[in-house]
């Protein structure tokens, strides 16, 4: 198949660039330069979505500061082809590899090269320069943290954050639907006093509530950025107020109260405010492996298991064995759960990789944390549509397990001691017979006495 191609130039000479796209000559060099993972692992579409708010704030800064550089007719050419950038249009002309320059680097030109070729088109003449205008001010080794940074926030803020408190909202509902019913409590995976579904459900609900007030807080330290420390920190080649004017501007841009880093050195090598937040998220994938575990744990059977809740059965779950059915979305939520805890490593990974002004493992450190909170989103969600709101309770299996715990011996402790209540239990065990046999038998209480005191509901 022939291909058309255009001759494009960078400090190292002449370059063949696919004459559809709007990349150019450190693009093409990249791509052909990093043959790692291509059309699989490319740079995060969160990436370069922020890149496109943060090219657009900084020709508005540079528009208030270096008018007579940026002028009118440039700033709205960056910021007719930055809002493309943002809405997705243009994502078929950023093919790099997350395995590229550990500064993300690439990536940086590559967003200088679209914007500048499609500013071009749209002007119909060639006023923009990838370099000398749509990365004024700037350096990759600030844009891109700066990226990092936007990308992180708005992907917990607008799509994990929300995507747990919908599955808030199913547990209260359950909760309430569920207050009445009480069931065998469980520890150790034994049997354990009794406790009210309705509390069990609130433990749910109750964790995810403290994992999103944990994201909030990780949020915070994330609304500041490195842009306007240029190379190293110092802010060579940007005007005096750039850092404090892009980061209003994108903070105008996003509705988010960003602000810019008050320490640029620290701001351009250190990732902790990252390993923070992916730690709360973290937290939120350990959440929901132990309640999708619960939940699965809960539905097991039909008959052979412990069936105490019925779940929506959504597929065939067997090949070989008909009418089996498997708590797929359970399933799903764990393996995102372990996929998030090892994505954790990885950021902490990274971000122990600082040298001296710069980290240089900042790609693979945005590809896992954006991972993390996409996947984890979206098992949420998934998990809700297709499972939690369809729990429900099975009454008449709950109450048989109650009555059969021997753990209900417990409530004899004040009337009869530890000891004896121990004995109880074990010899109800023993010779199969309910805890009133065996107490009766023992000549711990009469028939009478153990009817007066026994009254399991009462123990929640």
């Amino acid at each position: 198949m022939n291909m058309e191609f255009r001759i494009e130039h960078d400090s190292m000479g002449e370059v063949k660039v696919p004459a559809d796209r709007l990349w150019a000559a450190q693009t093409q060099r990249s791509h052909e330069n990093f043959e790692i993972g291509v059309g699989i692992e490319t740079m995060p579409a969160e990436i370069i979505h922020a890149f496109g708010i943060l090219k657009k704030a900084a020709a508005m800064a540079n528009n208030g500061l270096r008018p007579e550089k940026m002028t009118d007719q440039k700033l709205e050419a960056i910021k007719a082809a930055c809002d493309e950038v943002i809405t997705g249009q243009l994502n078929d002309h950023f093919p790099l590899v997350v395995w590229q320059t550990g500064s993300g680097t690439q990536s940086n030109m590559n967003t200088n090269e679209v914007i500048a070729n499609r500013g071009n088109q749209i002007l119909g003449q060639k006023v923009l320069h990838p370099n000398d205008d749509v990365n004024m001010s700037q350096s990759s080794n600030d844009t891109f943290p700066t990226a990092m940074h936007i990308a992180a926030v708005l992907a917990l803020e607008d799509k994990l954050i929300p995507a747990a408190c919908e599955l808030i909202e199913t547990f209260k509902r359950l909760e309430a639907e569920n207050e009445g019913i009480v069931k065998s409590g469980r520890t150790h995976l034994q049997d354990a006093t009794p406790i009210k579904f309705s509390q069990e459900i609130s433990g749910w609900r109750s964790s995810l509530e403290r994992d999103v007030e944990l994201i909030r807080l990780a949020v915070g330290p994330l609304m500041e950025l490195a842009l306007g420390g240029t190379a190293v920190g110092t802010g060579l080649n940007a005007p005096a107020g750039f850092s404090e004017g892009v980061a209003a501007q994108i903070a105008f841009l996003t509705g988010k109260p960003f602000r810019t880093a008050p320490n640029k050195f620290h701001a351009l090598t250190s990732k902790d405010e990252l390993v923070f937040a992916h730690g709360a998220v973290k937290a939120l994938a350990c959440d929901m492996m132990k309640i999708a575990n619960d939940v699965r744990w809960l539905a097991s059977g039909p008959r052979d298991g412990l069936g105490e809740i019925f779940i929506p059965e959504n597929e065939p779950g067997s090949s070989i064995m008909p009418g089996k059915v498997n708590p797929t979305q359970c399933e799903a939520v764990t393996m995102v759960a372990v996929q998030v805890m090892g994505n954790d490593v990885a950021v902490g990974m990274a971000a122990s990789q600082g040298n001296f002004e710069l980290n240089v493992f900042m790609p693979v450190c945005a590809y896992n944390f954006l991972q993390s909170t996409r996947l984890l989103a979206e098992a949420i969600l998934s998990f809700n549509k297709n499972c939690a709101v369809g729990i429900v309770a099975n009454k008449e299996k709950m109450h048989h397990n109650l009555h059969n715990s021997l753990m209900l011996v417990t409530a004899l402790n004040p009337y009869i001691g530890y000891e004896n209540a121990a004995k109880t239990a074990k010899k109800a065990y023993k010779d199969n017979i309910s805890l009133k046999e065996a107490c009766v038998e023992l000549g711990f209480l009469s028939a009478e006495k153990f009817d007066e005191v026994f009254h399991p509901e009462k123990m929640v």
